[in-house]
């Protein structure tokens, strides 16, 4: 009797310290439940819970919380775990690194462009990136994927794709053209390479597609990837100058020269080929063509009195070279934001955006860009636009009607870009507007 007692009392302890572990457990679990969703309600508040580009989505009934999404993830709360399952909590800071859909082990992540109610315009395309005109091939941020590693990706992929549909009784000059030089492109270009194609590679700026707008010291975030002819890129912190050096490095040694300042004005079809054209007269054929250039194409533009003046830009290139100026910064994205305080240690800078507070930007930004304003670094003037360049100063309108001129040598207009729907649909492409469709998903 003595012994079964004994056994009772020990069966007693285990399930008692049993029930505390996994009281302990569910009671952290609602905890940190409850952290998330107030992260989610400050989101919404803040306008950062409705994603901007390619982002996350959640099957619920397939995630397991093991928290691998968000341990993966290199931005900061862009997924959280509530009520047992992973979901998105600041999704407008989503870069698209994907990250988390390879990390998740039981393929429960999609990711997506656009949502339910906001669509975003992008050309069709489809598994093997070929658009809805045979020949003519998408690739990198033109097609939803604008991180670096991934536009490598899509590019080396694409061009796998046309080596294996390539036919070579073509009379074309070449057996694809590149448009566009940025990592999708320099990805492209050397994977023609490694197959032997004839490739010829333009680029309406210079190598570095839309990197090389980076102002010099900006940091470029990215992680490990594999370059075809090169090998594996571990990356996670570098600035433009030694990324650029770096593909400069890989062209070299594989005897690749890039056409550069040569815009790619019309795709024509011709025979069982296409001709490309280009702004300085140049004319080329290929039997493929890979588009490899941005979604804005060109930036936008304020369309006000002044805009055609000499020192207004909407680039920023060398801000180290810029002093003793009284500068103007028009925006209030990341690129306004980074510049403006790249700006601010040498100059009188003065940032002007148009609603009443920062929304979607990096959390490190938004905490910089608050610093230099509390500490008069950076002069903020929300609720404002401009609405008159003159050659000493910038006539300016706030939202309650009232008008502010300031003085000014210089302004960087930071106010997006636009999809080059008219180059695209000159082409013949078929655009549509995706709602929430999958980008990338597991098959």
């Amino acid at each position: 009797m003595e012994i079964i007692f004994e056994k009772f009392a020990a069966y007693s302890v285990a399930i008692l310290l049993c029930l505390i572990v996994v009281g302990i457990y569910l009671r952290k679990q609602r905890r940190d439940s409850r952290k998330v969703e107030e992260k989610i309600v400050k989101a919404k508040l803040d306008g950062l819970y409705e994603p901007v580009s390619l982002h996350p989505v959640v099957d619920e009934g397939s995630c397991i919380r093991t928290g691998a999404c968000i341990a993966a993830c290199p931005e900061k709360d862009i997924l959280g775990i509530r009520n047992g399952k992973a979901t998105t909590i600041n999704a407008s800071h989503c870069i698209g690194h994907g990250a988390c859909f390879h990390a998740c082990p039981t393929q429960a992540i999609t990711l997506c462009i656009g949502t339910e109610k906001r669509g975003v315009d992008l050309p069709h395309i489809n598994d093997t990136f070929e658009t809805n005109i045979p020949g003519i091939y998408i690739a990198g941020e033109l097609g939803g994927m604008g991180l670096i590693k991934n536009a490598v990706v899509q590019g080396k992929q694409a061009v796998e794709n046309i080596a294996k549909a390539h036919k070579k009784d073509h009379s074309a000059e070449y057996d694809l053209i590149v448009v566009g030089a940025g990592p999708a492109g320099i990805s492209g270009t050397l994977t023609a390479k490694k197959h032997q194609l004839k490739c010829l590679t333009l680029d309406q700026d210079t190598l570095g597609g839309t990197v090389f707008t980076f102002p010099r010291s900006k940091i470029v975030m990215t992680s490990a990837m594999d370059l075809p002819l090169y090998g594996r890129v571990k990356l996670y912190e570098t600035s433009k100058s030694e990324l650029l050096a770096l593909w400069q490095d890989v062209l070299k040694k594989n005897n690749i020269d890039i056409r550069e300042n040569s815009k790619v004005e019309a795709i024509v079809p011709e025979n069982n080929y296409f001709r490309v054209e280009t702004l300085n007269g140049d004319q080329f054929t290929a039997r493929n063509v890979l588009l490899a250039i941005g979604r804005r194409g060109t930036p936008r533009k304020l369309n006000v009195q002044g805009e055609t003046l000499e020192k207004v830009a909407y680039k920023l290139l060398e801000p180290e070279l810029i002093s003793q100026k009284d500068i103007m910064v028009v925006g209030g994205g990341d690129s306004a934001i980074e510049s403006a305080l790249l700006l601010a240690d040498q100059n009188n800078v003065t940032l002007s955006y148009r609603s009443e507070s920062f929304s979607r930007i990096k959390p490190k930004n938004n905490e910089k860009i608050n610093e230099a304003i509390t500490s008069g670094k950076v002069r903020m003037l929300f609720n404002t636009t401009p609405i008159s360049i003159e050659k000493e100063q910038i006539l300016l309108k706030s939202n309650d009607g009232s008008e502010l001129s300031i003085k000014n040598d210089m302004i960087f207009i930071f106010a997006g870009g636009e999809l080059p729907t008219q180059f695209l649909q000159k082409i013949g492409l078929q655009i549509t507007k995706k709602f929430g469709e999958a980008i990338l998903k597991h098959k």
